[in-house]
């Protein structure tokens, strides 16, 4: 590591990693407040004795349980990386070996633009290398092992390269030009930078279902019936533009379920996972293979082992549209365009604050860059490190404000008559997913996003709030 240059660059550079550790000590508190509820907690709650049998509680206990010590173990070893990156120049000694690569094409220093392009995917090649193991583990230890996992260890590396790929192809160009109109832009380089990540998010949000998603995915529209024409009358009920419901075949890499939907303007589109639907999930018919690939059999052969640990799976079409009720409250609420509001909002703030910031040769030499000052280095210093205190206040004012739209949401599905529906969707998608219903108060007030399940069911049995 070389000699930091003044006081100015050394208490930068301590601060960041003191910061980093406080961070790290306060999650790991919280983490074991919460995994102490996992231990003690051994019988179900009078309150939940009716919406929850002993075995499904004592099953989600342990897979809580087993998630939380995996990621006590990934997260000190996810911080002990970083801190030893940062004690040991790991990040001018990549940005060294990017000159050096680019050089040997015939690009010096003067072709930043490639020399950060090369570093951007070094640093991402190495981040993936490092978190395979871990990735593994999680998928085929604590997944499988408690009945998740629907992968093979062929699928999972075959979709991991191609993840990565896809990554690159659209993180490179974005970049490149990032960089480029922070160059060209003059004074008021802020406004244009912001302008184009807006558009860019704009485009991927447009295009990720139809194009990206079904990379890893196969999307399938949802026969005719009673399910999608009753999703069609909602849909027009509150006048949500809705043109196309898609069921994405989930299933062959987890049995976890989801819904969610996308779009814009007057082209809005639905995701149903198939582990949602009740009539579509293939974990309800162990056993069952379909004709296919030599791959595809192999993953169907995985499937097989793990369905006989899932009992029904998924929900009746009457609790769907109570859960797409509430996706859709969502979107009448306004939810969606706050969230897309406070989220730009914020990066104009932050490209604005790392206009002021770039010029400030101290926070390059504090992170070894002493004869240089690289905007993509710039980029990550100021974003990742300079805001982090910033960033840890925000995301937790996002947490609670999620949580608030989530009630909102609920309410919503209530007032269309659907909250007996959506209060047993939520009991079968929280044993289906094996969620925990026992939270501690500030694990839960800090972490989650969405209520926790009792105080969801409350609030639907409840009065009315205005």
């Amino acid at each position: 590591m070389e000699i930091l240059a003044s006081p100015v660059e050394d208490k930068i550079f301590y601060a960041v990693l003191v910061f980093s550790w406080t961070v790290y000590t306060w999650e790991a508190y919280l983490a074991c407040r919460q995994r102490k509820i996992y231990r003690t907690t051994m019988h179900v709650p009078t309150e939940l004795g009716k919406i929850m049998d002993s075995e499904t509680f004592e099953k989600s206990r342990l897979y809580q349980l087993d998630k939380s010590n995996f990621g006590f173990w990934s997260g000190l070893y996810s911080e002990a990386e970083g801190t030893l990156i940062l004690l040991l120049g790991g990040i001018p000694f990549l940005w060294k070996v990017s000159g050096i690569l680019t050089a040997r094409f015939g690009f010096g220093p003067e072709y930043e633009i490639s020399q950060s392009l090369v570093f951007l995917m070094l640093a991402t090649l190495f981040s993936a290398f490092t978190g395979l193991p871990w990735s593994l583990y999680n998928t085929f230890v604590i997944e499988e092992k408690h009945g998740f996992n629907q992968q093979t260890v062929g699928f999972f590396l075959k979709d991991a390269l191609k993840k990565f790929a896809v990554t690159q192809c659209i993180l490179l160009p974005v970049t490149s030009l990032l960089l480029y109109i922070i160059k060209i832009g003059g004074d008021y380089f802020f406004i244009y930078a912001w302008l184009f990540t807006l558009i860019v998010s704009l485009i991927l949000v447009t295009i990720y279902a139809d194009y990206i998603a079904p990379l890893f995915d196969k999307f399938t529209p949802l026969p005719d019936g009673e399910l999608k024409s009753e999703i069609e009358s909602m849909a027009k009920s509150i006048c949500f533009p809705l043109t196309k419901i898609y069921v994405v075949e989930g299933s062959k890499r987890s049995s976890h379920s989801n819904a969610y939907f996308y779009g814009f303007f007057k082209n809005k589109r639905i995701v149903l996972f198939d582990t949602l639907l009740e009539d579509y999930s293939p974990l309800n018919t162990p056993g069952e293979k379909e004709p296919g690939t030599g791959e595809e059999n192999e993953a169907a052969g995985n499937e097989s082992k793990t369905k006989p640990k899932n009992k029904k799976q998924g929900c009746s079409n009457s609790e769907v549209l109570a859960v797409l009720g509430h996706e859709l409250g969502h979107w009448k609420l306004g939810h969606t365009v706050k969230n897309i509001v406070i989220s730009q909002m914020n990066s104009f703030l932050c490209f604005f604050l790392f206009a002021v910031l770039i010029g400030r040769k101290e926070l390059f030499m504090a992170f070894g860059f002493h004869d240089t000052q690289p905007t993509l280095i710039g980029l990550m210093i100021i974003f990742q490190f300079i805001f982090s205190p910033y960033n840890e206040l925000l995301s937790f004012c996002l947490t609670v404000l999620s949580r608030r739209f989530e009630f909102q949401a609920d309410a919503f599905a209530r007032s269309m008559g659907r909250s007996s529906e959506l209060y047993s969707a939520l009991i079968k998608l929280n044993k289906d997913n094996l969620g925990f219903p026992v939270a501690d108060w500030l694990f839960s007030m800090w972490h989650y996003s969405h209520p926790p399940l009792l105080e969801r069911l409350r609030a639907l049995t409840g009065p009315k709030q205005d």
